[in-house]
């Protein structure tokens, strides 16, 4: 079968692409598209020299279930979502992009397509932006994959969200932590599944410190 995702446009707002000091990939949430997340968070940041690079989910969803469903009920969609995910990064390595000046963002579903994405990748990315997300995978699942060091890694999530567990979160920041990422780490108290200005903020910083590399 031919992979859903792949079918649907990819947005580019923000600096042209070439010539931008850095590119970020952000990657919407379930039942959002791109537009939600240029409205919720590309929006929201002053870092002046940035490419944004949305891909876009079929059906507004990566993956149909839970993200802490067992596998099997989130396939073949969630390999489609992580190929999609791919594919992007690799067209941004074509067109001459270092690992170390993309940056991934991701929000709630999308954040734990980011997540897994860099999990089995690895690549030394310039950030990792998993806003309310962690890592795929049922209970009990172990999650292998190659060093990590230093990649600069923002998780950001609220302590009492109804689709995102928080210890879910911390799972994903011990494991994450102990393949070398170099983790941020904050819980907000009573917050909605939203975007708050701190983590603007945060992200922001993030985008600022991974300028492009001299020609």
């Amino acid at each position: 079968m031919d992979n859903p995702h792949a079918a649907q446009a990819v947005e580019e707002w923000g600096d042209p692409v070439p010539g931008a000091d850095r590119v970020a990939v952000v990657v919407h949430g379930r039942g959002q598209d791109p537009a939600w997340m240029r409205e919720h968070v590309v929006s929201r940041l002053d870092v002046p020299g940035t490419a944004y690079v949305a891909p876009s989910a079929a059906d507004g969803s990566w993956y149909p279930a839970g993200f802490m469903a067992p596998r099997a009920e989130n396939e073949p969609m969630c390999t489609w979502g992580l190929a999609c995910l791919h594919a992007v990064v690799e067209d941004l390595a074509d067109k001459g992009w270092a690992r170390n000046e993309v940056c991934l963002i991701g929000f709630s579903q999308g954040g734990c397509l980011v997540l897994e994405y860099v999990s089995r990748h690895g690549g030394d990315f310039g950030a990792v932006v998993a806003l309310t997300a962690g890592l795929i995978g049922p209970p009990g699942t172990t999650w292998a994959g190659p060093e990590l060091s230093d990649v600069p890694v923002l998780l950001a999530t609220s302590d009492v969200d109804e689709w995102v567990p928080l210890s879910r979160v911390q799972e994903t920041r011990h494991v994450l932590a102990a393949r070398g990422a170099d983790v941020t780490w904050r819980v907000y108290e009573g917050m909605g599944h939203e975007v708050n200005d701190d983590e603007i903020v945060l992200v922001e910083k993030l985008l600022s410190a991974v300028p492009r590399s001299a020609p």
